[in-house]
């Protein structure tokens, strides 16, 4: 066997140009678009009927993400590629307690704030619209882009290239959005006398809410691609965590010069003002 060539059942086949490997992949890659768009479908048309909705699963995935050991969430993924030859879920009821949770809480933000029903819908709108579902699909899509070009594992066993699918991307947005509902929409709004203050104390608890919101957000995001086998050096979604205990500290430091600034206050000043 030479470089040029590889032998295989008597004939010479030249080297980069197994036609049989070539087909494999084109076969497979071919099968898991399909695939792909089949999962869309299928999410999409169980998204507006309620009842083939798993919502308890749903739930207890909920609860494991606030516990110590979120990365369980990922392991129904893995049994999913197992048996259904696909990462992400094709179940939306996730999402859709994710969007009636928000709407909720943005009712009674309104109803705290007295704001009338315009400025009210505004919120809900901002809050679904933007920080649900614009934010999820600029995150799911730069993550997906940057694991499938810069983090896949070329050292693979594996004949078939895989990738990480679009909607499992958006599926790790909403499990890492969900903690971070619960401190800045849930447990934020039963704090809003204490966070809203001019203290240092006030300042401390509403930054230390929000910080340990996104660096949750995105440990979330880093158990979320890890849990992909064939993905390498997922410690890159790790990363925006060191920035934001940069601006925490940065805050504290700043206050006795007039430069700590409260999330809480920003926020309130953004939305209810």
């Amino acid at each position: 066997m030479t470089d040029a060539a590889r032998h295989r059942g008597g004939l010479v086949v030249p080297s980069g140009g197994d036609p049989l490997a070539t087909a494999t992949r084109k076969t497979m890659a071919a099968a898991s678009s399909v695939s792909a768009s089949s999962s869309h479908a299928q999410y999409l048309s169980r998204l507006i009927d309620f009842k083939q909705m798993d919502i308890q699963s749903a739930l207890d995935q909920m609860k494991t993400l606030l516990s110590t050991r979120p990365h369980v969430v990922y392991k129904t993924s893995y049994y999913r590629k197992q048996t259904k030859n696909h990462w992400a879920r094709d179940d939306p009821a996730f999402a859709a307690l994710e969007l009636i949770f928000l709407t909720i809480s943005c009712i009674a933000y309104a109803i705290s704030f007295r704001v009338p029903i315009s400025e009210g819908i505004a919120f809900f709108l901002y809050s679904v619209l933007f920080h649900w579902l614009g934010f999820g699909l600029i995150i799911a899509t730069a993550g997906r882009e940057m694991a499938n070009r810069h983090l896949t594992d070329t050292k693979s066993n594996s004949h078939v290239r895989q990738s990480v699918e679009w909607l499992y991307a958006f599926d790790i947005h909403c499990n890492a959005f969900f903690p971070v509902f619960v401190l800045l929409y849930g447990v934020q709004f039963f704090l809003l006398p204490l966070v809203l203050g001019k203290s240092l104390f006030a300042l401390i608890a509403s930054n230390t809410l929000y910080a340990g919101a996104f660096a949750w957000y995105w440990y979330i995001t880093h158990l979320g691609y890890r849990a992909l086998p064939f993905l390498s050096q997922t410690e890159v979604f790790l990363f925006p965590i060191a920035a934001i205990g940069l601006v925490y500290v940065l805050n504290l430091v700043g206050y006795p010069f007039g430069m700590g600034w409260n999330a809480s206050r920003i926020m309130a000043h953004i939305y209810f003002d």
